[in-house]
């Protein structure tokens, strides 16, 4: 690393850094705004647990951003003060000077990716427990998703989901435990498979047991179907089939697997999957599609349009990204495809444009 990689490389890092504090507190500032507005009964307390536990994804989600700014800042820079110009004047290249960018952008992703995989998942499952306890004080409806099996507690009702496919409505190996007032087990269902319609519950091949106190043993009996009404608090679980957030790379894949062998649709978990892997790289993927636009446009306008046009086109990947995700979990392109088509879409466009460059 020589002189010029550690001045640009000054330039990156300290308009990464601004970058990433503004659209963070921007993000945090907005959301806390709507969150104060519609629980406003929440405690102080209570946010500030939340939002701390948030931050980190909230980090995690705007260091692509963070990543483009910190470029298109850089490099404007350079060229603004026809620092550019001098060192194209000695031979070097565009993508030769902006090389100690894009590795530290690669490090970044990196260290972004394995750090988010390992933490996050916790960090989530934080921000959820005290979101229902504290935020909308309605415990009832907070969701522990392990990696074999998914328990949910309703008033004196607790029941273990073993597999729920994406839209939750319909669940494998279910065990649903029912208490009096003073938490005595009274009744156990089991169901080899439950179809969830709101409320209204269809079980299929299962047991029934009653326990009685004057009995030392549970009256038990088999059923093939067997409809029950949930109470209303817990009559949807469309959310707990939202698990990748709180699920780590491996954990997810056995998750895929599992309900693959149940024989549940895993189509959105299988995006989801891919969708962690390419989100990584989406930083270095975007700062390449924007480093031909901070020569070309710098030389005849502001840097303020320059920043325009770049985040125009980091609007245009999200497009793209979401999109593709949209339809790959509606089943229209393989999940692999609608993770990664936006990554290889416009990271083969930023390589044709710095190739028509010629420098």
């Amino acid at each position: 690393m020589n002189k010029v990689d550690r001045y640009v490389l000054s330039l990156f890092w300290s308009s990464f850094l601004a970058g990433l504090f503004v659209f963070v507190t921007l993000f945090l500032a907005t959301d806390a705004m709507s969150t104060v507005i519609r629980y406003a009964a929440a405690s102080q307390e209570g946010l500030l647990k939340y939002y701390l536990y948030y931050l980190p994804d909230i980090i995690h989600r705007m260091l692509p951003v963070a990543c483009v700014v910190g470029t298109v800042m850089a490099i404007s820079t350079l060229n603004k003060g026809s620092e550019l110009v001098a060192l194209f004047a000695s031979g070097l290249s565009l993508f030769r000077i902006s090389r100690a960018i894009f590795v530290s952008i690669f490090v970044l992703c990196l260290a972004d990716f394995f750090a988010s995989d390992s933490l996050l998942p916790s960090f989530t499952k934080q921000k959820n427990f005290i979101f229902f306890n504290d935020i909308t004080k309605n415990p009832g409806k907070f969701q522990t998703i392990k990696t074999d099996r998914i328990w949910y507690r309703s008033k004196n009702t607790l029941f273990n989901i073993k597999t729920l496919n994406a839209e939750g409505n319909i669940a494998q190996g279910l065990t649903l435990y029912f208490f009096d007032d003073q938490w005595r087990l009274i009744q156990m269902l089991t169901a080899k498979s439950v179809v969830l319609n709101g409320a209204e519950w269809l079980l299929k091949n299962g047991t029934i047991s009653v326990f009685n106190l004057d009995s030392s043993f549970p009256l038990s009996d088999q059923f093939k179907e067997k409809k029950i009404v949930m109470n209303e608090d817990a009559h949807d679980l469309r959310s707990t089939g939202q698990t990748s957030d709180l699920l780590s790379m491996s954990e997810l894949s056995r998750f895929i697997q599992r309900n693959k062998e149940a024989g549940l649709d895993t189509v959105k978990y299988e995006v989801e999957y891919y969708t962690k892997l390419s989100f990584a790289l989406a930083g270095l993927v975007m700062s390449l599609l924007a480093l031909p636009f901070c020569v070309g446009q710098a030389r005849s306008s502001s840097m303020v349009k320059n920043i325009s046009i770049t985040l125009g086109l980091v609007m245009g990947y999200w497009v793209l990204h979401s999109s593709a995700q949209t339809l790959g979990q509606h089943g229209t392109l393989p999940p692999f495809v609608s993770a990664w088509i936006a990554n290889i879409l416009m990271g083969t466009l930023g390589v044709f444009l710095l190739l028509r460059l010629r420098r």
